[in-house]
């Protein structure tokens, strides 16, 4: 058999705000690959960047174990592989490169491996897979170790590559975690140190049925693919008497779907002696009294909802398929049931001009979130919105990290505007935990800084495509 060096490609040190925030979680994805290959009876080592230092890290273990091949799987749990950032790239094609000279034969897959393989390609990859490319892995290095002088295009010859399957069979769904490969001591003392607790990840689906029109699902299509709530809770329980985590944190981009779902999670775990708590990311629409209820029960602690934006124009031009009323019904839902909520809000949309942009600023201050993330409209390949907007795109179409909040488009306002009112969002959310002098004061700083912003925008003409 094969010996496989398997990796990623996101380094948490080259991303100064993932680096501060000091929350890094295993990948996922890229441990049920290596478990994947385990039971194929290949021979695996594991590269985690996550904590690693810098790509010299991945050279001392690729000349430690001279693998035959190496499989750059970014993990796709992460929101982040999603965006591509221009940092990771950079590091995925100088491990790519390395690997060729130091002999191997490299295989990459990954969101950004699906939608500009040429990039991969151009940087010594053997084969850039789409999607999660699990249906061809296997023949792919069953041919390798047949004739391991063949060239990448060769390999793939007469194996279909498809971005969506119509259906996960259970064993896919189920894949399990290679755990073992895993430094969770590195990961326990960073999270520790910084917040005096620790915190794993677990997935109860995989991908999305929502069309959202600037969200791109290059991995598992159009398709949302639950697992059974009673595996989920026995791997919680698992990872529970395994690692001790204080906390778990759901990757699913909806986690749940049905309150039915969630409430029979939540009876499994008490059957096997309770969970841990844990957080999630969901939509408004499905946040019933019911589901508050049953999330409760579970032990969800933490609830994030893709608000987006509160004007009802930018909602619908998105094609979010939910209203600034259900944003505020979830949001009060969740509180009754003791479930904090935070407010993923997205910036700078097309049909967004000023009067909207207020209507986000009148819905943080009304519904006061307990947090928010906000990020600025990011054209991602393969989607409505990057069709849209293509042509206005120059030279710079990918972050360099999270924190660039760099405008790529032609929005009504500037980078500068929309830096200026994230700060602005993100210090209304933080006037919940001051005290009433403090929060008074603070107030009043918010409201000065809102109307210089104001004063130097003229509402203008919304710049469509």
């Amino acid at each position: 058999m094969l010996s496989i060096l398997v990796g990623h490609s996101f380094f948490l040190r080259f991303d100064a705000k993932q680096f501060a925030r000091a929350k890094p979680y295993p990948p996922l994805a890229t441990l049920q690959v290596a478990a994947l290959l385990r039971r194929l009876g290949h021979q695996v080592a594991f590269f985690d960047a996550m904590l690693a230092e810098g790509t010299q890290d991945f050279d001392t273990q690729l000349a430690a174990t001279r693998p035959d091949v190496v499989l750059l799987y970014e993990d796709n749990y992460n929101y982040l592989s999603k965006m591509c950032l221009a940092r990771m790239r950079e590091a995925a094609c100088t491990m790519v490169a390395n690997a060729r000279r130091a002999g191997a034969r490299v295989i990459v897959a990954g969101s950004d491996a699906s939608d500009a393989p040429e990039v991969y390609l151009a940087a010594g990859a053997d084969v850039a897979l789409r999607g999660e490319g699990l249906d061809v892995l296997p023949g792919l290095l069953r041919r390798l170790q047949a004739e391991p002088g063949r060239d990448g295009a060769a390999w793939m010859q007469g194996l279909a590559q498809t971005i969506a399957l119509p259906r996960a069979d259970a064993t896919e769904l189920e894949a399990p975690v290679a755990w073992d490969l895993v430094d969770i001591d590195t990961y326990r003392r960073t999270w520790r140190a910084a917040h005096g607790r620790f915190s794993l990840n677990m997935a109860a689906s995989k991908g999305c049925s929502f069309r959202c029109a600037w969200c791109a699902k290059p991995i598992w299509g159009q398709r949302y693919q639950q697992r059974s709530p009673i595996a989920v809770a026995a791997e919680m329980a698992e990872l529970k008497a395994r690692f001790a985590p204080d906390h778990i944190w759901f990757a699913d981009d909806i986690f749940g779907f049905r309150a039915d779902w969630v409430q029979r999670f939540a009876d499994e775990l008490d059957r096997l002696g309770g969970g841990l708590p844990f957080a999630i990311q969901t939509r408004a629409d499905l946040i019933s009294d019911a589901m508050a209820r049953a999330l409760a029960d579970a032990g969800c602690v933490e609830a994030w909802i893709g608000a987006e934006s509160g004007s009802q124009t930018v909602l619908d031009a998105m094609n979010k398929g939910t209203t600034v009323a259900e944003i505020h019904d979830a949001r009060q839902r969740l509180r009754q049931a003791g479930v904090r909520v935070g407010f993923f809000i997205q910036l700078g949309y097309l049909g967004e001009g000023l009067p909207e942009l207020l209507q986000t600023r009148q819905l943080i201050e009304d519904a006061q979130p307990d947090d928010i993330g906000v990020s600025v409209s990011y054209p991602l390949p393969g989607t409505r919105f990057h069709e849209q907007v293509k042509a206005q795109l120059g030279p710079k179409t990918h972050w360099t990290d999270s924190a660039d909040l760099a405008m790529m488009f032609r929005g009504s306002f500037g980078t500068d505007v929309y830096r200026a009112v994230r700060d602005l969002l993100h210090a209304q959310v933080d006037l919940g935990r001051l005290d009433d002098p403090s929060r008074r004061r603070a107030q009043d700083d918010i409201g000065r800084r809102w109307a210089d912003l104001l004063a130097r925008l003229q509402p203008t003409a919304v710049l469509t495509p």
